[in-house]
């Protein structure tokens, strides 16, 4: 059975982020317009094009208060949960389509760091819309609403999710979760993961 799924405007989301306002993104949904859509999912980090924009300027000035961030997209195809990720910062989505959600919270990642995939919640974010996902939002691919697929523009700071330079021994349990930087995963056995993903999804790979 597929997950529930709630508008993005429910008082529930608000517990994993929040709705952007005051931002013009016909710009960067223009732009978009010619990104790849695969039919499974692909994602680019960073968009010279994109990052040229007016509103992502404006995104890096006022929503990351002057940090530097980069600006890519999520296309393609996903109706599953997969894996689980976060960030030590806040992530900004502009949904390019129609496009659903999974998230939890980083709260209720156990001590032993599994995570059971049942406490999970959908969330349908309507093309135009601005989210801002916050730090100890779990999340992963976007789900596709119609047959087309879904296109989406994300933006981090700098650098995040590029590949880790060594870093020697854990020093503790979360080490194991870093799969690239600024990037913590818990991967489902089903998910389709590399061999150095941790596995510690719980429960069923749930669906939408």
């Amino acid at each position: 059975m597929g997950l529930a799924v709630k508008p993005v405007t429910d008082p529930a989301f608000s517990v994993y982020g929040r709705i952007v306002t005051g931002y013009e993104t016909g710009e960067i949904l223009k732009a978009m317009e010619s990104t790849p859509l695969p039919d499974d999912v692909t994602y680019v980090a960073s968009v010279q094009e994109l990052e040229q924009l007016d509103i992502s300027k404006e995104v890096a000035k006022r929503l990351y208060g002057q940090m530097p961030v980069q600006v890519g997209y999520c296309n393609g195809h996903n109706k599953k949960l997969n894996a689980v990720e976060y960030h030590r910062d806040s992530e900004i989505n502009i949904a390019v389509t129609d496009l659903v959600l999974i998230v939890g919270r980083q709260q209720d990642i156990t001590s032993d760091y599994t995570y059971d995939s049942g406490l999970m919640e959908a969330f349908l974010v309507p093309a135009g819309t601005v989210i801002e996902v916050y730090a100890t939002t779990l999340h992963y691919a976007p789900c596709h609403v119609v047959e087309g697929g879904f296109r989406c523009v994300v933006i981090l700071p700098k650098g995040t999710n590029l590949d880790l330079e060594p870093s020697g021994e854990p020093v503790c349990k979360e080490d194991r979760l870093l799969f690239a930087r600024n990037k913590w995963l818990i991967g489902h056995e089903e998910g389709g993961l590399s061999k150095d993903a941790y596995i510690g999804i719980t429960g069923e790979n749930v669906s939408i």
